[in-house]
């Protein structure tokens, strides 16, 4: 990890922002200007938004800048020509050399190869990119074994269960609880879910901000089943040791249950700038960026098991954590496509698992811990079966 200032007291640190002009991006943006004392953005990666990039770069006077996209970095090429700021690639901007912190928030397998650079450098890897840990989770963890690099979740979920869990020793564990807010489609019927348009699948109750993809993987439960398999590689936990509950009020965000029948849990503000802070932070903590909740103002608690016939995406995650190897890269990669295509109008919603199970269902296997280049392989082959599934009914249309 790269030398840390200090100034005034506070230890400064040297973020790298990939994602920046996203949602999980703009937050951590947001905290750099709050705690300017603290975090010095040392770099920054998008996509394709040159203009929000731009507008960042100018903020924020980074070393180096990146863009995924070919005509979105030669875009920057040309208008930074002359600033000073350096135009890289993605993975470069990920390990630079001055940076302490690497925050992932790039959409997709995308930012697998960034993650991974991260980690090989020894820099903290601030994840928000569950692809990471998903389809490669178990060779990231070995390269952040090798190289001493910290991996600290960026997720609300995970971030929860990292915290409660400091000083919880190993054999007093029984069990950790993911939260769900239960998506727009809670209390729906499974038919109700199946027949969903994304208009209904894209109005989350209590996280608005979020991308469509992760915004429709609420929808089917899809997004709690792949944190199921985050958790898996994140705290060295077998599937029966974690557990999904539905709570809508999305303010506790992790329950660690302890052996003696004890429950630890992790509550806040839905408010994705407190766990971004706390992978940033740690092991410090920082003032919020609005009032904390008092105990007084805590809503009424409620907390639901997963309908699991309306939701049979969840047990599909599950599934491929059981099965292991690529299977979860699988699952990823297919979902993503699905997802797209039910954006696009193709389908319902409630095609997404049958996708996804016919897809897992081809599935052989693979290495049982894969490295990342199959991690990737086992990806795009899914994307190639997801991309050429077709629901039955509009098989016989195309037949005729």
């Amino acid at each position: 990890m790269g030398t840390m200032d200090l100034q005034d007291g506070a230890q400064v640190r040297r973020i790298a922002v990939l994602g920046c002009t996203g949602s999980i991006g703009r937050d951590a943006l947001d905290l750099a200007i709050r705690h300017p004392d603290r975090l010095r953005v040392v770099t920054l990666a998008c996509n394709r938004d040159v203009d929000g990039l731009l507008e960042a770069a100018e903020r924020f006077r980074p070393e180096a800048v990146a863009a995924a996209d070919p005509w979105a970095a030669g875009v920057l090429a040309s208008r930074l020509d002359g600033s000073g700021i350096r135009v890289v690639s993605v993975v470069e901007a990920a390990a630079w050399p001055t940076v302490d912190v690497t925050l992932v928030a790039i959409a997709g397998v995308a930012g697998l190869r960034p993650a991974m650079a991260a980690v090989e450098t020894g820099k903290r890897l601030a994840l928000a990119n569950k692809e990471s840990l998903v389809a490669a989770g178990a060779a990231l963890l070995r390269l952040a074994h090798r190289s001493g690099s910290e991996i600290l979740p960026v997720d609300s979920e995970h971030a929860g269960l990292f915290a409660a869990l400091q000083g919880v020793r190993r054999g007093s564990l029984r069990r950790l609880w993911l939260t769900a807010s239960g998506g727009p489609l809670r209390g729906s019927s499974a038919a109700d879910v199946a027949a969903a348009t994304p208009e209904r699948a894209l109005r989350h109750p209590t996280w608005p901000g979020m991308g469509r993809r992760i915004t429709v993987d609420t929808a089917t439960l899809l997004n709690k089943g792949l944190e199921v398999i985050e958790a898996h590689h994140l705290f060295d936990a077998g599937e029966h040791a974690i557990g999904v509950v539905v709570h809508p009020q999305s303010v506790v965000h992790a329950i660690v249950e302890l052996a003696d029948g004890s429950l630890l849990m992790q509550a806040s503000r839905p408010d994705m700038r407190l766990p971004i802070a706390f992978a940033l932070a740690y092991p410090d903590r920082w003032a919020p960026p609005e009032p904390a909740i008092p105990p007084t103002g805590l809503p009424d608690l409620q907390f639901q098991p997963p309908d699991r016939e309306a939701f049979p995406c969840l047990d599909l995650a599950y599934a491929a954590l059981r099965a292991g190897g690529t299977a979860p890269a699988v699952l990823n990669g297919a979902d993503e496509v699905a997802v797209a295509r039910f954006l696009a109008g193709e389908f319902p919603l409630g095609h997404i698992p049958r996708l996804l199970e016919a897809v897992l269902g081809q599935h052989k296997g693979g290495a049982e811990e894969p490295e990342l280049d199959e991690a990737l392989a086992a990806d795009a082959w899914a994307r190639e079966r997801a991309a050429a599934w077709r629901p039955a009914a509009i098989a016989r249309g195309a037949s005729r």
